[in-house]
């Protein structure tokens, strides 16, 4: 029997300037992204639809979904395949497409993890691990564009 999990958050739109959606510029993109005992997030739109560049955009926040669930899949199958990581590093990138009408999708998102492991006969079974973990990302599953992953491997040095 599969297991449903559910999520609930709370968006909170805070742009409100004065005059609420008066005029398309007469309004601020920030909002709040909450959810009972964690610390907010603050969002806005992304610099190209008069976002705020330094608050986080839902497109963002997507790229780093897959990143992040890509990264507990590789921890997690790694500690029960006795591959021992010391660290773990990603810089995804993702590419979406605005369609004429001003609404748009995204075409594809890069992973580029760089996993640290402490045994180097380890190296080769990574590929498999990475994988695998592709396969079993919510995230990714639930999403209708290329998700692609170009990992790298390093082996810690000896202390």
């Amino acid at each position: 029997m599969a297991k449903t999990h559910h999520y609930e958050l709370d968006v909170t739109w805070t742009g409100n300037t004065g005059t609420g959606t008066s005029g398309y510029r007469e309004y601020d993109r920030a909002h709040d992204v909450s959810a009972d005992g964690k610390p907010t997030i603050l969002g806005s739109a992304d610099p190209s639809f008069r976002g705020d560049p330094q608050r986080w955009n839902p497109e963002e926040l997507l790229v780093v979904s897959l990143s992040q669930c890509h990264m507990l899949w590789v921890l997690a199958l790694c500690s029960q395949e006795d591959i021992v990581v010391t660290g773990y590093s990603d810089h995804p990138s993702g590419t979406m497409t605005q369609t004429p009408d001003g609404g748009g999708h995204f075409t594809e998102v890069v992973l580029r993890p760089v996993v640290e492991i402490t045994d180097d006969r380890h190296r080769a079974a990574l590929t498999s691990v990475h994988e695998r973990a592709h396969h079993l990302c919510f995230i990714a599953n639930s999403v209708n564009f290329d998700v692609r992953c170009e990992a790298q491997v390093s082996v810690a040095e000896s202390a």
